[in-house]
């Protein structure tokens, strides 16, 4: 990812939203092969689904922290680096060694993971706390919902952020770290209940809920609590639905040069559109549930257009607001 620095993005109200994502930061490790059959390249990446989100919401303006576990290693320093340099906030939680993610390319360009891993942030509990209760929203998902000891933390921080800030979720499920589709899914579901927003790909449906079509899981998710349910279908293009409301739209064609952080991008995009609404905070909620039919494929198209551009890049190279502008019809 390159640093960029952007303008913040205003709300209608006018100051910068407040935001909190709390998840894993690591260090991608990329295998790819070889141009023309030539030897595998090995490049490595500061990563992790949720830093992913938090410096996407940076780069579109959102006054964002991380709240996240690394190591005080070379690999924790880069992180450190890296998030500084996007203007993204950490609150670091974590005394051991840096988690890494290997990915390995496959001739579609697809990534897939294999993982070294801590996750646990009660050394920064109380900073933490102190983050979430000033945000206008926070955002968790994926290692961090799902590997203990820290995923407990990460759910009485989301229980107690609900009384002033809207809350998202991504399971962005990794089979290769919680093999148990019913664990997974007993832990998504309890994040899905606190979550104003949700995200997933078909592929976390899929791999969730094996005996169900999409469409069944996207209404047993909406009647579970959410105002707003999203998910993205890769080449096929994303649905979102409300209670009210349905959107369904194709991918922009790109010339795909990896998906990697495709998904985070569409994830900071959403948060990101729904701040310009002046959607996000705890006082928003009903307006948030009522998001009318225009506003919905005006942000779901803002979300697609982002992962598109990611996937148009190497690596999780993820949009700024010079990329992508404001979103269409947003309150002047």
């Amino acid at each position: 990812m390159t640093p960029v620095n952007t303008p913040h993005a205003h709300s209608p109200g006018g100051a910068p939203a407040r935001i909190s994502v709390i998840g894993e930061a690591l260090m991608d490790i990329i295998h790819a092969d070889g141009a023309d059959g030539g030897s595998p390249r090995v490049s490595e990446h500061v990563g992790g689904s949720p830093l992913n989100v938090a410096i996407g919401c940076a780069r579109l303006g959102l006054a964002t922290r991380l709240v996240t576990h690394f190591g005080e290693d070379a690999h924790g320093r880069s992180i450190a680096e890296h998030l500084a340099a996007n203007g993204v906030e950490a609150v670091n939680g974590g005394v051991g060694p840096t988690s890494t993610a290997t990915a390995t390319l496959g001739a579609d360009r697809a990534a897939t993971y294999t993982f070294s891993l801590t996750w646990e942030i009660a050394d920064a509990a109380l900073a933490a706390l102190a983050s979430t209760e000033d945000s206008a929203h926070v955002h968790t998902g994926s290692i961090a919902t799902m590997l203990p000891p820290g995923d407990q933390t990460v759910h009485s921080l989301v229980q107690a952020a609900q009384r002033n800030a809207t809350i998202s979720y991504d399971p962005n499920c990794r089979p290769s770290i919680v093999g148990d589709n019913t664990i997974a899914r007993r832990q998504a579901e309890v994040f899905v209940q606190s979550s104003d927003i949700v995200k997933a790909s078909d592929e976390d449906l899929l791999w969730l809920y094996p005996n169900r079509t999409l469409d069944e899981t996207l209404a047993a998710w909406l009647d579970a609590g959410p105002a707003l349910i999203a998910v993205t279908r890769g080449a096929l293009g994303p649905i979102a639905l409300t209670r009210t409301a349905r959107v369904e739209m194709p991918a922009r064609a790109v010339t795909v040069a990896d998906t990697v952080g495709a998904g985070d991008s569409f994830m900071a995009a959403l948060i990101a559109g729904l701040a310009q609404l002046d959607l996000l905070g705890a006082s928003k909620r009903d307006q948030l549930r009522r998001l009318d039919h225009e506003s919905l494929a005006a942000l779901i198209e803002y979300a697609t257009n982002a992962a598109a551009l990611t996937c148009s890049r190497p690596g999780a190279d993820l949009p700024g607001l010079g990329d992508l502008g404001p979103m269409t019809g947003t309150p002047a």
